[in-house]
């Protein structure tokens, strides 16, 4: 693995995250959020909920993983991004 994220390796990855579903996503494991039914990501807000996203052969840790991804990459390309313009200001 390299040490440096290039500019455009940084806009492919927010790329991708703009295009996947609409966030937020949210994990719902079964035994642990709710007692009906099987475990599943919600996409979207509850006001204008997406297609649900049901993995097959994932840990309950890989589908938090994934379910959080959806927010997680976005934050944290645009803290790279601030911090990137905060070095060109030193």
């Amino acid at each position: 693995m390299k040490d440096i994220l290039s500019d455009a390796e940084l806009t492919e990855i927010e790329s991708r995250a703009n295009r996947a579903s609409r966030g937020p996503w949210r994990s719902y494991v079964e035994g642990r959020d709710h007692t009906s039914g099987s475990s599943f990501i919600m996409t979207g807000p509850e006001e204008m909920r997406g297609q649900d996203i049901e993995l097959a052969g994932a840990s309950v840790a890989d589908q938090d993983f994934l379910a959080g991804a959806r927010q997680d990459i976005p934050a944290l390309v645009n803290e790279v991004r601030r911090l990137r313009a905060l070095l060109r200001v030193v």
